[in-house]
């Protein structure tokens, strides 16, 4: 336990350095600019806020069902790196058995045959298990719209490939991203790196037009039962 403990400060640490390398010399390829960013924010608050209190009675429906089906907790909580290259806890509703990572870290798209049951997927699936990170939107570790935040464990691997990730610390990490619409759960490392080209690309190109653009495709995605 202390050793694991040790590791992860010692990483988080290493993305800091990182975060603070990339930031001194690739800011400029952030083409929003701070006015928008303080727009973004306060639209991220205020919408988090509202979807709090509307999901409410979806989310006491989906944590009965969850309860009742006794295969582990109602939420799951697991450490991501964030803006800045800082740790934060992300929240979810639990869909999957809490036996599937006892061999070590899992790609989410990976665990589909592991003791899931049928809600469990189907929340998965349509990725209504990602709600309860409007509170971490709603508290400021993440943004409606961004790539999406990954286990430092993974962040190692691509990194290994190419230090592009990098980029990414300058971007809160988002509840949906373009990413998320045309690339889905990734498992393998091919697919990480073609979800950082469109995270980058994101970053490069985007605005808040943008933003409304990928959140409106998001609840299309929803509301339509699209699998993405």
């Amino acid at each position: 336990m202390l050793g694991e403990s040790f590791t992860n400060h010692i990483s988080s640490l290493l993305a800091r350095i990182y975060s603070e390398q990339a930031a001194s010399l690739t800011y400029s390829h952030d083409a929003m600019g701070s006015v928008q960013r303080g727009v973004k924010r306060v639209t991220d608050f205020v919408c988090a806020l509202l979807g709090l209190v509307l999901l409410l009675p979806a989310f006491l429906v989906f944590a009965i069902i969850l309860k009742f089906q006794r295969n582990g907790p109602v939420m799951f909580s697991q450490e991501r790196i964030g803006y800045g290259g800082k740790p934060f806890t992300i929240y979810k509703f639990r869909t999957m058995s809490t036996v599937v990572e006892d061999e070590g870290p899992q790609l989410v798209a990976q665990s589909d045959s592991v003791k899931s049951t049928p809600f469990e997927r189907f929340l998965r699936e349509h990725h209504l298990d990602e709600l309860p990170q409007l509170w971490n939107v709603l508290i400021g570790d993440m943004s409606l719209v961004g790539p999406r935040p990954e286990r430092q464990y993974f962040i190692n691997q691509i990194l290994e490939h190419t230090h592009d990730y990098l980029l990414i610390y300058q971007m809160r990490p988002g509840l949906t991203s373009e990413a998320t619409l045309y690339n889905g759960y990734t498992d393998t490392i091919e697919k990480m790196l073609k979800r950082l080209d469109m995270d980058i690309r994101y970053l490069e190109n985007r605005s808040l037009g943008l933003d409304v653009k990928i959140i409106l495709g998001t609840l299309y995605n929803i509301v339509s039962g699209k699998k993405f």
